[in-house]
């Protein structure tokens, strides 16, 4: 049977579809890219925000769709399953099977009931469960009642994939449901995670993106100490590896050796990825946050100062209950001053279960929009005049695409160590007949920074 993947929400979602991916194609099925030719359509959820809800539902009935045609099985996964089961069961009959995480270890139990339970046509039955059995008589020895880290299909292309560290988060920030959807914080075996860097590293891998919801705790819990610092030196180590980088650092708890092993492994991208959700120190307590604005600007200071090419990258959120004008313009007046070289902003979405939906003095969504849109408009300026600077530099470029624009032009695309793939921008490098001989997908180059234009950068093979 052909099977297909629908994977909605964060990297650290894309994981648990890739390691399903590993477990159906361990047992030989086929794995499509068009839900048109799927027997079995899965959909991996996410339900952390109120519009990554509306978006699962919508691509939940979008896939039912093909069950008038081909698909014979919709199943549904992830986080939206985790909170809401019963609720979904209810309103979506067009899904066969809803499968928690918490459930993930009974997954293919689950799914191998419905199959051939459901069947109608005995021969068919027979047939299928014949198959399986020959298929997946080695089930116990590969584990496969378990997602395995070891056993999933990397989807993102040849150059770089997510290594996910922990999963949960002990933090409980008031507007945050990940706590319970995902529980508390717990860090992998720093064993386990080098076992799969050099798979991945074997398997041609140039770029390891370091993820959980919480990764600069990583350690703690089974160490009794963070060991991101650490665990970042030894999979520099790994032959094949050219780039690493890690997301999801939050202040309080990056340490002077993670500073320091940024700033002299040469392996390690040289970029902190810090969601400091806010600036004021009254919204940050209602948040729940463990940080104040004070050791925030410190931090920042101090990266500057012991990395003076690093990139920083934060979200900030707006309209957060009680917001008031003074705590929004202490917000706009802090990102004039940090010029963030990527940020992100947010508005407020009022989750049920957490602590915030059920504090008074909700922002009104048309305020909530206008600032958004100060806080997007300012960062538009900041971006560009960051990306200025860049202008004549040379940087190591990973060559990830080619395309010829409608005047005819050849353009090869890629980043350089202050760009994570799908968050933010890219070089483009206009190509020549010359270039198109020499310079290869999937390959570094040097490349020299001659344009900006918004997000992006233009740039040229440099000679020298």
């Amino acid at each position: 049977m052909n099977v297909g993947f629908v994977s909605l929400g964060c990297s650290k979602n894309l994981v648990d579809t890739e390691m399903m991916i590993g477990l159906f194609k361990s047992n030989n099925y086929k794995i499509v890219n068009d839900p048109k030719e799927a027997d079995i359509i899965i959909v991996n959820t996410c339900g952390f925000i109120e519009t990554a809800k509306e978006e699962a539902i919508q691509t939940i009935l979008e896939m039912a769709e093909y069950k008038k045609k081909k698909c014979k099985y919709l199943i549904v996964t992830g986080c939206l399953v985790e909170r809401y089961k019963e609720e979904l069961e209810k309103e979506l009959p067009e899904v066969d099977v809803f499968v928690k995480f918490s459930e993930y270890e009974t997954i293919w139990e689950q799914i191998k009931s419905k199959i051939f339970n459901t069947t109608k046509n005995d021969k068919s039955k027979e047939k299928i469960k014949s198959n399986n059995e020959r298929n997946c008589k080695k089930d116990k020895e590969l584990k496969t009642n378990n997602l395995d880290f070891m056993n999933r299909i990397i989807s993102t292309g040849p150059n770089y994939a997510y290594i996910r560290v922990a999963e949960g988060c002990n933090n409980f920030c008031t507007f945050c449901a990940i706590p319970y959807i995902r529980g508390r914080f717990r860090s992998r075996k720093e064993e386990d995670i080098i076992e799969e860097a050099g798979k991945l590293a074997k398997e041609g891998i140039r770029e390891l993106i370091v993820i959980a919801q919480d990764t600069t705790k990583y350690g703690t819990d089974i160490y009794e100490e963070p060991r991101l610092a650490k665990l970042l030196h030894k999979l520099s180590e790994i032959q094949g590896i050219e780039w690493i980088r890690f997301l999801y650092s939050y202040p309080e708890t990056i340490t002077d050796d993670l500073i320091n092993e940024v700033k002299t492994n040469k392996k390690i991208c040289k970029y902190f990825d810090i969601p400091i959700q806010h600036i004021s120190n009254n919204i940050l307590k209602k948040m729940n946050r463990k940080t104040t604005k004070e050791s925030i600007i410190k931090l920042i200071e101090k990266l500057r100062k012991e990395i003076p090419d690093v990139i920083i990258r934060s979200t900030v959120m707006c309209g957060f209950p009680g917001e008031n004008e003074n705590d929004f313009n202490e917000l706009y007046e802090f990102i004039k001053w940090a010029k963030f070289d990527k940020l992100g902003c947010f508005t407020y979405s009022k989750e049920e279960g957490t602590a915030a939906s059920r504090m008074p003095e909700q922002v009104h969504s048309s305020t909530k929009k206008s600032r958004y849109n100060k806080i997007m408009k300012e960062q538009q300026e900041i971006s560009n005049e960051n990306l200025q600077k860049f202008i004549g530099k040379k940087f190591k470029t990973l060559i990830e695409d080619a395309y010829v624009n409608d005047k005819g032009e050849l353009y090869f695309v890629g980043r350089t160590y202050m760009d994570t793939p799908e968050i933010d921008g890219y070089v483009y490098i206009k190509g020549n007949k010359e270039l198109q001989e020499t310079v290869q997908i999937n390959t570094f180059i040097e490349c020299k920074i001659t344009e900006v234009r918004e997000y992006d950068l233009i740039g040229e093979v440099y000679k020298k």
